[in-house]
């Protein structure tokens, strides 16, 4: 007789995962050890902020940092484990970044008002800085110490003293002197000799030590590294007041409220602060004929540049992949290739080398193909606006060849078929099928591609860096010039003041036009998919 024997009981249990364990243990101290320096970073960001006295971004930082714990110590929540990285970099790098432009639309900073009142009245009184009539020779000896240049100074009493820009002279009775009683050494610092004295002449030139921590005191300044000057600011800040008195002319200059100091007849001292200016630089947009007589002619060329980029890309990139897409045709592949080669290329890089090309003395285009002429393809306005179409059609097709290709290759072959039992001919096939049925697919990249062209720094930059410029403004502006380049060169352009107000407001104006227009061109798409 057959007994049935127990079941092994270990068999049905199911077998422990040794790893899980080990895993488990090596995610949390990769979690613990980023987490770490996640608040490692954080402290230290807080710490500066303390010393800084910015005390809402420091409760800001704080709360994001007790939030980020708080969702990676506790149990479950994983979904918003996976989510706070993504949400965090992008209210850092995208939310953050436009509310800021926003705030700095209603500012007046820029050059000359990058900072606060307080600094601005410092800057005023170390820029105004003249040399005192007579006054007495310090014999000086210049120091370095971590990089910092200091001076130290031998009064004509034979008392020694060491300072540097920023630091005020100190005194100081372990300085080494030579025979003439002339202070040459100090213990902790290194003395310059005659030969790094006149390599470092421009550093020395602009190293000013304040006697006392009031600039109304004065400061001494070196020409030559071995004697140096009474300075004293030529104007004198009342407090009480919050004027500058010119101490040679009487001249009072007030706070006029926009952010400076304007005397009675309208003079302004060059350094101001930074204040809230409301809706100025969008009204100074349209009124100030400096900047509204170009920024007309820019949108309008902005929108002509974008819609004929598009245009132009959109029919050569079609054009050449209904040619490659022939079923019968040998070597399409090396073709498309071919096609796709001018989108390998930077476009930065393609604008210099077709600004070369299209150089009209010793240019390949002017050499090769106009027999040596001097055609002024980049200097003259509308053969630059040409050349810089042209140019970014050469850059842009190849992504619609593209898109084109992949979006004929997905239209179902039975409606070929259909068409031509219909006795339809290839260009009513095309006009009348094939292409609303693409442009269903490739409506919302011809949107995007507008956008891309609205704000296509770089092929203006480098091929062209917006010239010829306008001849009716003191802007640094020019035919060629978009709307970002624009706000480029008036942001951080050479040869003008940098004006970040008008260029955050100028930039929030682009960002509405765009917003817009995208709006309506995919309520189009929209439609056109309804009709299809």
């Amino acid at each position: 007789m057959s007994t049935l024997a127990p079941p092994d009981r270990s068999a049905t249990l199911p077998r422990k995962k040794p790893s899980s364990h080990s895993d488990s243990t090596f995610g949390l101290l990769v979690k613990i050890t980023l987490l770490g320096l996640v608040d490692a970073f954080a402290v230290y960001v807080m710490i500066t902020l303390f010393f800084q006295e910015k005390w809402l971004i420091l409760i800001f930082a704080a709360a994001v940092t007790l939030l980020i714990n708080w969702i990676y110590l506790r149990k479950g929540g994983l979904p918003a484990k996976y989510l706070a990285p993504g949400i965090f970099f992008l209210v850092l790098f995208q939310v953050f970044v436009m509310l800021y432009s926003g705030y700095v639309a209603f500012t007046n900073y820029g050059d000359g008002h990058n900072s606060t009142k307080a600094d601005a009245v410092s800057a005023i009184q170390l820029s105004a800085q003249q040399r005192v009539p007579d006054s007495p020779a310090y014999r000086v000896s210049i120091l370095e110490r971590d990089g910092e240049l200091h001076l130290l100074a031998t009064d004509p009493d034979g008392d020694t003293s060491v300072g540097a820009t920023g630091s005020p002279l100190e005194a100081t009775d372990e300085a080494v002197t030579d025979s003439t009683g002339r202070a040459v050494e100090l213990e902790g610092y290194r003395t310059l000799g005659f030969a790094e004295i006149l390599t470092n002449q421009a550093d020395i030139l602009a190293v000013t030590v304040p006697f006392s921590n009031d600039p109304e005191d004065g400061s001494l300044k070196t020409s030559d590294g071995s004697s140096a000057y009474v300075y004293r600011p030529s104007l004198s800040f009342d407090e009480a007041t919050s004027t500058f008195t010119n101490l040679e002319t009487g001249a009072t200059y007030t706070d006029s409220g926009e952010g400076s100091f304007t005397s009675a007849d309208g003079e302004q001292l060059s350094t101001g602060w930074k204040v809230n200016v409301g809706f100025d630089n969008f009204a100074k947009a349209f009124s100030d004929q400096n900047i509204r007589g170009p920024l007309v002619q820019v949108v309008l060329w902005t929108f002509t540049f974008a819609i004929v980029s598009v245009l132009s890309t959109f029919a050569l990139g079609l054009f050449l992949a209904n040619a490659f897409n022939l079923s019968d045709l040998r070597g399409k592949r090396t073709y498309r290739i071919l096609m796709i080669l001018p989108y390998a290329f930077p476009a930065f890089l393609a604008g210099l080398v077709w600004s070369g090309l299209l150089n009209p003395e010793f240019g390949f285009v002017n050499n090769t193909f106009f027999g040596g002429a001097d055609i002024p393809w980049l200097t003259d306005p509308l053969l630059a606006k040409v050349s810089v179409l042209v140019v970014n059609l050469w850059l842009g097709f190849p992504y619609m060849f593209l898109v084109c290709t992949g979006a004929l290759q997905s239209l179902p072959e039975e409606v070929n078929e259909a068409a031509r039992m219909d006795g339809a001919s290839a260009w009513r096939t095309f006009t009348a099928i094939k292409l609303p049925l693409l442009l269903v697919s490739v409506a919302p990249l011809l949107i995007a591609s507008f956008a891309f062209n609205f704000n296509n720094f770089n092929v203006i930059y480098m091929l062209t860096d917006g010239g010829p410029r306008f001849d009716n403004t003191t802007a640094n502006v020019g035919h060629t010039d978009i709307l970002i380049t624009m706000v480029y060169e008036i942001a951080f352009g050479t040869g003008v003041g940098r004006d970040y107000g008008l260029a955050s407001a100028l930039s929030i104006i682009i960002f509405i036009i765009v917003a817009v227009i995208s709006a309506i061109s995919f309520r189009q798409t929209k439609a056109l998919e309804d009709i299809n």
